[in-house]
């Protein structure tokens, strides 16, 4: 009876350990598709990063009043802020601008429009609401021309402002990711009030500038070449002093500039609008707003920073965020910085800024906004903004009026 026993018993156990084989087969294609699926989300952050994309709807127009000229959009953290704002449309109108909010409800915001809508005016609902407010130079009813920077990639489309008297004081105005250089029109004037001429420019990539080889974003690592190639042109038209002033990714590049540029002996100081100071804070907090696993944020940015991520993702070279990194250099920066950022940004997160100015308070002068979210902060409060920098540039000696 014992050889039946062993017999059934060998059985038994070949069956559980055939058991145990399947179910880790199971679980090991199970691992490896979960893997798999969250290296491709992974790579889809990392190439979002690093791609030029256009500007994406954010709101819908829900209602136009063409009699009392008003329009209602669907209610957004954006939609919701008080102040002056522009929306970026499509059909007998390409842009309009937006006044105060004069109603609306739990899901509608209505906003006097500042852009006139004739009552045939079609626009179709899909909309992008936007901080611009000016559009083109020509809306500053200021002085101005039309200019070429030349670069490694080519020339740079630019408009100068020049002061109404001669200055060596320049400022140059840096756009941010995924916008052009018209984003920063609403600080020319302050500047102009000052005595100061400003440049507006543009870098590779940016939709108005050439391309470069790969045609993605290096997220400031090649782009600061375009802004020094900036500052050698006002400084050969007379500048010996100049601030550069960067809004949200154009802060990373005025930084970079700021460490990097062979000019770097005339550049007096920084302003910093909404800025990335730290990449990687930035991808974190994408990364919890999109409720991802730390490991895919983590892996995103192993491919951005890696020979391996350069090839798949097609940026040419591996973009170095510890270099990228202001806050872990802020010991090399040696120009004053004014730096300009809401606490509930929603976009770029605050926190980087903040920890800015806590490593080089000798340097930093930080401006906390509240509400304002990202590079909003003149359409939100423009009279505490415009005293900021006014102050700041004042205290300096940079103002000549």
């Amino acid at each position: 009876m014992n050889g039946p026993r062993r017999a059934a018993g060998a059985r038994a156990t070949q069956r559980r350990t055939a058991g145990i084989q399947v179910a880790l087969s199971i679980l090991g294609v199970a691992l490896a598709a979960s893997s798999a699926a969250l290296g491709a989300v992974s790579l889809r952050m990392a190439r979002t990063v690093v791609r030029p994309a256009g500007r994406l709807p954010d709101t819908r127009i829900v209602g136009l009043d063409a009699a009392a000229q008003t329009i209602t959009l669907t209610r957004t953290p954006d939609t919701e802020l008080p102040g002056r704002y522009g929306l970026f449309t499509v059909g007998s109108h390409g842009y309009l601008r937006l006044g105060s909010i004069v109603g609306g409800d739990d899901d509608t915001v209505t906003r006097k429009l500042l852009t006139h809508v004739a009552a045939d005016g079609d626009l179709a609902p899909e909309a992008a609401f936007s901080g611009w407010y000016y559009d083109r130079p020509g809306d500053l009813h200021r002085p101005f021309r039309s200019v070429e920077i030349d670069t490694g990639v080519g020339p740079c489309p630019a408009w100068e402002f020049p002061a109404a008297d001669d200055t060596d004081v320049w400022v140059i105005q840096v756009h941010g990711r995924g916008t052009t250089k018209a984003e920063t029109l609403r600080a020319v004037p302050v500047f102009h009030d000052l005595g100061i001429t400003s440049l507006v420019v543009s870098y590779r990539n940016d939709g108005e500038a050439p391309k470069s080889a790969s045609g993605t974003y290096a997220l400031g690592a090649t782009e600061w070449c375009d802004v020094d190639a900036a500052i050698g042109y006002a400084r050969r038209r007379g500048a010996r002093r100049v601030v550069l002033m960067g809004w949200s990714m154009g802060g990373a590049l005025a930084l970079q500039a700021a460490l990097e540029s062979p000019h770097a002996d005339v550049i007096a100081g920084l302003v910093l609008e909404s800025p990335v100071v730290d990449w990687r804070t930035v991808l974190r907090f994408h990364g919890r707003l999109l409720r991802l696993p730390a490991p895919v944020v983590a892996v995103a940015q192993n491919a951005i920073a890696s020979n391996w991520g350069a090839t798949v993702l097609g940026s040419g070279e591996p973009i170095p965020l510890d270099r990228l990194d202001g806050v872990a250099r802020a010991r090399e920066l040696r120009h004053p910085i004014l730096v300009l950022h809401s606490d509930d940004d929603g976009f770029v997160p605050s926190d980087a800024s903040h920890a800015l100015a806590a490593a080089r308070p000798d340097l930093v002068t930080m401006e906390t906004f509240q509400v304002a979210r990202h590079t909003k902060l003149w359409n939100y409060d423009e009279t505490r903004w415009v005293a900021a920098i006014t102050d700041w540039m004042r205290t300096r000696g940079f103002a000549r009026t």
